[in-house]
């Protein structure tokens, strides 16, 4: 079965359209007017091995803001819409990335229960002309929308470039762990609850 989501959202800040296949090959095609937001999807899709589409138009000339989270929110609900009912997969994923002086750290717990702990400080206010602190606001609305717990940790480091990467390059490898099926779990549901 495809495990795969189209999804658009329209409001009166940005229009955006996702397409996302969980058990792609990291085929990115992304285009939000935010040069340093598409980087950090493309490794996003690359590390993740998902396939992801991402078109956005937003009110860039008032700031980054309104695009940065609704593309989060996009995404994250099609992370949700392409599980389905989450039967056989690992549930859990964790990744540890070090990008020079950088080591940043994600865990995932695809819950049901959306939460973000985010424990990262950047030691600029900006990268190009992207607010450093809109990369919280895009991992809190993927977490919430897809309904998973995200813990985010930068361990060390202090260029803030190398800092945002490493984190979406830990959020790829965490997702893809925890995506992925697990062969001893079939076709349960990986809960005691019986549902996830």
């Amino acid at each position: 079965m495809a495990r795969t989501a189209t999804l658009t959202r329209t409001t009166s800040e940005t229009d955006i359209s996702v397409t996302l296949n969980l058990d792609g090959t990291g085929r990115a095609d992304i285009e939000t007017g935010i040069g340093f937001l598409d980087h950090m999807l493309t490794a996003l899709a690359r590390h993740g091995l998902f396939d992801l589409t991402v078109r956005a138009k937003g009110d860039l000339h008032i700031d980054y803001h309104h695009t940065t989270e609704d593309v989060g929110i996009v995404i994250g609900a099609a992370i949700a819409k392409a599980l389905g009912d989450k039967r056989g997969i690992r549930r859990f994923g964790h990744a540890l990335i070090p990008m020079d002086e950088t080591l940043a750290e994600a865990a995932i717990d695809i819950s049901g229960r959306p939460f973000l702990a985010w424990n990262v400080s950047f030691e600029r206010p900006k990268i190009g002309a992207m607010d450093t602190e809109l990369f919280e606001e895009f991992f809190r609305a993927l977490a919430f929308n897809a309904m998973i717990t995200l813990h985010v940790t930068r361990r060390a480091g202090h260029n803030a470039h190398h800092v945002a990467e490493a984190c979406f390059k830990a959020l790829a490898r965490a997702a893809r762990m925890a995506v992925e099926f697990d062969p001893r779990v079939g076709d349960a549901i990986p809960s005691t609850k019986g549902a996830l």
